[in-house]
């Protein structure tokens, strides 16, 4: 989940949270405004009949319901009952409804004065009135419709508002955050566009001075610091390389003038065959080390053309006889009828070429019988696959995990000579042709390179 998306939702919740909170204390503080307002009404009712009924001698029950029937202040439902001091019905309204009452409502009466319960849709008031030390002990029920009326409309108005509210605030919380930070949308895809040949750029800088800005202010400090880091890199690494190979060049140049003359020694031969070897070597190492340097993605990419894989391999073939005279090379194609064969594939052909010239070595060196078998097959419309095995001792588990790192070199290769950069470069160099290699024993004395190109 997006930044973006993780604030606007926090946001939106905690508004939810916070507005639904609101809405139910409004609720519940109306819900008991409406008790207190129609208890009071009731209040008001049962003392105005216990008034009427006990104080005013010229009205008896007859006139007093009238008078209740016709009230202006009629509650709707209502119902109303007044006892003696006997507990004995002195008066009942004339409605039809009910009241839900015993002998324990009056006790209770007599000890608190007063108690009020609801009982489903009605509310029922019980008040005790003394009027010349006699007691009386009123009981008035009635249904609030209009407040419930009321009640029901403030719930469906909360509801509505809360609902309508939070998507609002979903909707354009998402809105402005997404606006708030289009500038680190920006600042993301120009650096996604950086490249090793593009560290001297510098990022577009804004006159606010809010945090994105001062990120882009430290990233351009950073492009440039590993700008220079890199440059420094290159050239120690190029003038190096250079420096180095033309000794070894010189020293190569007298072994082999040396090696032509007949009047040495076979031990002298013989070391200064072992120095060629080294010289060799150490040229070689310093070749693979300058072309790490060097070679990346982007100048790769640029130099992309149509190659025949059959052809590079040839050629690499062609180059590691040369060194190894008595190398033998058993190359087969194995054609599919329901995918059509293809050996193009886009790529640097004389990168491809260092690929297959390191496997092909490697598995001349570390082969039993001096052979290698190279198998090409499409294993897909747009997949080609590139088996090369030899027989010869297969590498742990741990030194397979380990196989493509820098001069990394198997229990193997105790008597072979080797720099430990071959596979190293050779990994780079598929890497930016979008192929993969990896390395399998597939038998206790079978080493296998599979490489996959996709095009």
């Amino acid at each position: 989940m997006t930044l973006k998306r993780r604030i606007a939702i926090n946001i939106a919740i905690a508004f939810s949270v916070l507005f639904g909170l609101a809405a139910f204390i409004i609720f519940y503080a109306f819900s008991s405004f409406r008790i207190e307002e129609f208890k009071q009404r009731l209040e008001e009712k049962a003392l105005t009949t216990a008034k009427l009924l006990v104080e005013v001698k010229e009205i008896d029950n007859q006139i007093l319901k009238l008078i209740d029937q016709n009230s202006i202040n009629k509650l709707y439902n209502e119902k109303t009952l007044v006892f003696d001091q006997n507990y004995k019905l002195i008066y009942s309204s004339i409605d039809d409804a009910t009241i839900s009452w015993n002998i324990e409502d009056l006790q209770t009466l007599r000890k608190e004065k007063t108690f009020f319960r609801s009982e489903k849709e009605k509310d029922l008031l019980g008040i005790y009135y003394d009027f010349e030390k006699t007691d009386y002990y009123i009981l008035i029920s009635a249904e609030d419709k209009y407040g419930y009326n009321k009640l029901d409309f403030l719930f469906l108005t909360l509801l509505f508002t809360f609902l309508a509210g939070t998507l609002l605030v979903w909707f354009s919380t998402y809105f402005f955050i997404e606006r708030l930070l289009k500038p680190l949308d920006v600042f993301q895809k120009q650096i996604t566009n950086i490249s090793v040949n593009e560290l001297d750029i510098q990022l577009y800088e804004t006159s606010h001075n809010d945090e994105i800005n001062l990120l882009t202010k430290a990233f351009n400090i950073l492009l440039s610091r590993i700008g220079s880091a890199f440059q420094s890199q290159r050239e120690f690494t190029s003038n190096a390389s250079h420096e180095i190979r033309t000794p070894l060049t010189r020293i190569a140049f007298k072994v082999e003038n040396l090696l032509q003359n007949p009047t040495h020694s076979p031990e002298t031969i013989s070391s200064l065959k072992s120095i060629n070897d080294y010289v060799h070597q150490l040229s070689d190492l310093v070749n693979s080390l300058l072309l790490l340097s060097k070679i990346n993605r982007e100048d790769a990419q640029k130099k992309f053309e149509k190659v025949r894989i059959d052809e590079v391999i040839f050629l690499a073939n062609e180059k590691v006889k040369k060194i190894y005279p008595n190398f033998d090379l058993k190359f087969e194609i194995i054609v599919i009828d329901e995918i059509e064969l293809s050996m193009d594939v886009l790529g640097v052909k004389s990168l491809l070429e260092i690929v297959f010239i390191n496997l092909l070595k490697n598995a001349y060196l570390y082969s039993k019988d001096m052979r290698a078998n190279i198998v090409i097959e499409q294993i897909a419309s747009h997949q080609l696959q590139i088996n090369i095995s030899n027989e010869g001792d297969i590498l742990n588990h741990l030194e397979q995990e380990k196989l493509f790192e820098p001069f990394m070199r198997g229990s193997n290769s105790s008597n072979i000579n080797g720099s430990g950069l071959g596979l190293r470069l050779s990994k780079r160099i598929l890497d930016y042709h979008s192929a993969t290699i990896n390395y399998q024993a597939i038998s206790p004395q079978t080493n296998l390179f599979k490489i996959i190109f996709s095009n």
